[in-house]
């Protein structure tokens, strides 16, 4: 049985495991360095204090985390937020960013946010067609401003009114 549900210090070693593994062998992440668990566990306790931060669960087994977090630190942006979602490698195509979205949109939506932001390391066609099937459209493409396995990526950002 699966489950969606509001992350917790335990999580710290399979979230960073999920995500380490994108800093490793993709450019989804523009990380270059590999998470500590203790970096999760600050990570988790920040954002998880002032924003939904929710991890899906099969079997006992986190197969993906997504939350919000601050969009910029200036307070008229306080109503905006800037997404992030990960999902364990061996678990694309199961539908799980789809069931999170789902569940992280109607809690934002329930805390009053006003604007969610997707901001994705192109080219990254299953993310963009998330975000594309929940409304968010492309407002900006900035070029070649990331640099990871001697390349250079183009970030594209995606909005949503709620």
């Amino acid at each position: 049985m699966d489950s969606i549900r509001p992350v917790t210090l335990a999580d710290a070693q399979q979230l960073v495991d999920i995500y380490n593994y994108y800093v490793m062998h993709s450019i989804v992440t523009l990380d270059l360095v590999p998470f500590s668990k203790e970096d999760f566990e600050e990570k988790i306790n920040t954002i998880s204090a002032c924003f939904p931060f929710i991890v899906f669960e099969e079997e006992n087994e986190i197969l993906g985390y997504a939350y919000a977090n601050t969009f910029r630190t200036k307070p008229a942006y306080k109503n905006t937020v800037e997404l992030t979602i990960y999902l364990k490698h061996t678990a694309l195509g199961k539908q799980v960013g789809k069931k999170m979205y789902t569940e992280l949109l109607q809690q934002l939506k329930q805390r009053n946010f006003h604007v969610v932001i997707g901001g994705l390391t192109l080219p990254n066609d299953a993310s963009i067609k998330l975000h594309e099937n929940f409304g968010f459209e492309k407002v900006a493409h900035f070029k070649e401003v990331g640099f990871k396995f001697d390349k250079w990526h183009d970030v594209g950002f995606w909005q949503l009114t709620l």
